[in-house]
């Protein structure tokens, strides 16, 4: 591994190499949903002052977790094309300074929470940041292949904080959000890990195209697309949603579901990196409709 440090980074340098750590692309997605499950808590806007704050802190503990998991996996980092130019395998920074940073960020979120959201969304989100930076990073990751499946609770959660934070309970609906980000993660990390197969095999990571191979991930990445499809329109008989929600999500699932099955049938790379981008496009087309659904359901003629 590359740990040497590189001489006379500028601050700016430094500054970039820290806003690395956070994984800024990958935690707007969570602070997106986040912010999702608040709008649905309740009728109406939420209060504009919680929602910035809980918005806030979701998003520093998702980066102080982001910074963890970074730190955890530098040395195998460095073994893998996909992450070899992280800070950490690079030298820009030091493993200290990825310590101090989660700590300072993760710190600072979890005062904010308990100071102007609620208690129960500050120990929900801190059993977040454990599953993801513990559990999931440093336990089930290098051990089994059924990491994304079991780890893949923490990333499930963010709705479920959004929707604690302004209700200050837990109810069958938030669950239901995060059931649909539950079974959506396995096959989008499946799309990933199968088109980098061969990344994870060198940093001796045991994903499941890497030890079971690409056809039973295939079949597996359809099996749960497949749920996730019927999981999606819980929101609809839950009352969450409508006809608005009901039609975006069904030309989404139509895409996702083909997209597995294409895959299944004759696999390929660029086919799986269609489908990891496809899943991006899923979750934040399905998230957006429902919002848009809540937005315009009073002005809509069904």
């Amino acid at each position: 591994m590359n740990t040497r440090a590189i001489p006379l980074a500028s601050p700016l340098a430094r500054l970039s190499a820290f806003a690395a750590l956070c994984k800024l692309r990958v935690n707007s997605l969570i602070v997106f949903t986040a912010m999702i499950g608040m709008l649905l808590a309740q009728e109406g806007w939420p209060p504009v002052g919680r929602f910035v704050a809980a918005s806030l802190g979701i998003w520093l503990v998702a980066c102080a977790a982001a910074a963890i998991n970074c730190l955890v996996e530098r040395t195998v980092d460095a073994r893998m094309m996909r992450t070899a130019r992280r800070p950490l395998p690079q030298g820009i920074l030091g493993p200290g300074e990825a310590l101090g940073l989660a700590m300072l960020l993760g710190g600072i979120g979890l005062t904010v929470l308990h100071l102007w959201v609620n208690d129960l969304t500050l120990w929900l989100t801190l059993a977040t940041f454990l599953g993801y930076a513990v559990v999931y990073t440093a336990i089930l990751k290098p051990a089994t292949p059924m990491n994304i499946v079991i780890g893949g609770a923490s990333g499930a959660m963010p709705p479920v904080l959004g929707w604690t934070a302004m209700t200050g309970h837990l109810a069958q609906e938030p669950l239901a959000l995060f059931l649909i980000i539950f079974l959506w993660t396995p096959p989008h990390f499946w799309a990933l890990a199968m088109a980098r197969r061969d990344d994870y095999a060198r940093a001796g990571f045991p994903m499941l195209p890497v030890t079971h191979g690409i056809r039973l991930t295939c079949l597996h990445s359809l099996l749960y697309t497949l749920m996730l499809a019927a999981a999606s329109y819980l929101p609809v008989t839950l009352g969450m949603s409508g006809t608005l929600y009901g039609v975006a999500v069904s030309a989404l699932n139509a895409m996702f579901v083909a997209q597995a099955w294409g895959l299944l049938r004759e696999y390929s790379d660029p086919a799986a990196w269609r489908m990891f981008r496809g899943s991006l496009i899923y979750l934040s087309g399905l998230y957006l409709a429902l919002f848009a659904d809540r937005l315009l359901a009073p002005w809509l003629p069904f």
